[in-house]
């Protein structure tokens, strides 16, 4: 229990920081569409993104897959570009079709994977390959439980701007993307292998 504990908190500190910017920019970009009382969506969004990643870490970290670190995290940035650029052309008041599920959320499925083999670094460094299962679980776990903070920080200050301060949706929902469009962009720029 108590390495479960540790590795939990790991995965807590490896989105909670600023080295893991671009994590949090991409977990934004996917959650700016979206209001409080989307909060389901919201949550399902975030876990096909944790699913994505769980799956190519869980592949790197036995040695399956691998791919190089620079191309990851070149990679990573291009991932919050596409995400970002999808906001920025969303039509405003789409009604999403019932029986279909929205693209976004096989964009946060796809680029899970992409952002999964850079976790697998960090976590080979702290555990090797022997006994990687449990450190994995709990690994994921935490990670998934920091993203939701930042999910509930986003959809808080969207509710401040859009429901309260009334900045219309559309203007709140570009004008965020817009930035973070700038900087994954600058993120890329500054990772070209």
């Amino acid at each position: 229990m108590q390495d479960f504990k540790l590795y939990f908190g790991i995965g807590i500190g490896h989105i909670l920081t600023w080295e893991a910017m671009d994590h949090i920019l991409f977990v934004a970009a996917l959650c700016l569409r979206y209001l409080m009382k989307d909060w389901r969506k919201v949550v399902i969004l975030v876990t096909a993104f944790t699913i994505g990643h769980s799956i190519t870490l869980a592949l790197s970290a036995l040695g399956k897959v691998h791919v190089a670190t620079q191309w990851i995290e070149f990679l990573i940035p291009l991932t919050i570009v596409a995400t970002a650029l999808d906001n920025l052309t969303q039509r405003t008041g789409q009604v999403e079709h019932p029986s279909k599920l929205p693209v976004i959320y096989f964009f946060a499925l796809f680029f899970g994977l992409i952002h999964g083999l850079a976790f697998a670094n960090s976590l080979l460094s702290l555990v090797g390959k022997e006994g990687i299962v449990l450190p994995l679980l709990a690994f994921n776990l935490g990670i998934e439980a920091a993203q939701l903070l930042v999910v509930a920080f986003i959809l808080l200050i969207s509710f401040i701007f859009v429901q309260l301060m009334k900045v219309r949706r559309v203007w709140w929902v570009r004008g965020v993307s817009a930035l973070v469009l700038l900087a994954s962009l600058k993120m890329a720029f500054e990772r070209w292998p």
